[in-house]
């Protein structure tokens, strides 16, 4: 499933990366596309103080969302 990320999209990790110390659902915030499919995602602390900053595949990741999508 491709989750067609942007730039700016918010997203949670599907994975754990302990190497990182990052755990499935740790949310960051796209901030570059780096090629197909891959993204720089920062993640930050409640005061936005940025505690890691990687590139991940989309398959890594999960958009979320804080409205409904439009019904056609």
């Amino acid at each position: 499933m491709t989750n067609k990320l942007k730039l700016l999209d918010v997203v949670a990790l599907t994975v754990d990366l302990p190497e990182r110390k990052l755990w499935r659902g740790q949310v960051g915030t796209v901030v570059e596309g780096l090629a197909p499919e891959v993204f720089e995602v920062e993640f930050c602390d409640e005061d936005g103080r940025t505690y890691a900053s990687l590139a991940l595949s989309s398959n890594q990741l999960m958009v979320l969302h804080y409205r409904p999508s439009e019904v056609a």
